[in-house]
């Protein structure tokens, strides 16, 4: 990563956006993928439980980072050519963050049916190498458990999905899924009591309600200007 990738990262606003929607979202990575983080947890010492919880959290992010590369690469390909393509991306986006932010505060299942596709099409061919990967007793058998695990069926990886297919290009869509996949780290690195702190932090219905809020008024700005550009 050059010292100007860097640069980009920390000031452009949507990557900053990625990272504190992953923050954000990290109730819902507890409760999707707590589960296995904590089964990392079952070896024999506190240095290797931190080694094979980082390694499967930057399997993970290399798999956002994959799919967002992608995604961005073909979209951007489209977008270039296609002005239509392009501002019909914008209001993708929007849309997904009202999704999102409903989704968040728990009001209605916004975004199971995009899981349930994801399961479809993805997730139920991916997850049978599950059985080449047990059990981990190495820290590049939880990089490979967190890579396949990074393709789980999950709304929020979606919607930030749909940010990605905005960049500009391959790579800057990866970056946003890493920007994102980083604002997740401190809830599934944490071990032991200040992980459940944490996700009794993230699922107390008052901070659902203001960090939904937060992204749903996220939405509402990006739709604002992609119908300002629609207009223009």
């Amino acid at each position: 990563m050059t010292k100007s990738s860097i640069t980009k990262v920390m000031i452009d606003p949507i990557f900053v956006s990625a990272f504190f929607m992953g923050l954000i979202g990290s109730g819902h990575c507890i409760a999707m993928c707590g589960g296995i983080a904590s089964s990392l947890q079952l070896a024999s010492n506190k240095r290797q439980t931190l080694i094979y919880s980082f390694a499967y959290n930057i399997g993970r992010a290399l798999s956002y980072m994959l799919a967002g590369a992608l995604v961005a690469g073909i979209s951007s390909k489209f977008a270039t050519q296609n002005s239509v393509f392009a501002l019909s991306l914008s209001f993708i986006a929007g849309i997904f963050m009202l999704l999102v932010g409903v989704y968040i505060m728990r009001l209605a299942a916004t975004l199971q049916w995009l899981e349930k596709v994801g399961k479809t099409l993805v997730w139920q061919h991916l997850v049978k190498f599950n059985k080449y990967l047990m059990p981990i007793n190495s820290p590049f058998k939880a990089l490979g458990y967190g890579a396949l695990w990074g393709w789980l069926p999950c709304g929020l990886v979606y919607s930030a999905l749909t940010w990605a297919m905005t960049s500009a290009n391959a790579l800057d869509g990866a970056l946003v899924m890493l920007c994102f996949a980083l604002g997740t780290f401190p809830a599934m690195i944490t071990i032991g009591v200040s992980a459940k702190k944490l996700s009794t932090l993230f699922n107390h219905p008052w901070t659902r309600i203001i960090l939904g809020s937060v992204i749903i008024w996220y939405g509402i700005y990006l739709l604002i200007i992609a119908t300002d550009k629609l207009v223009h």
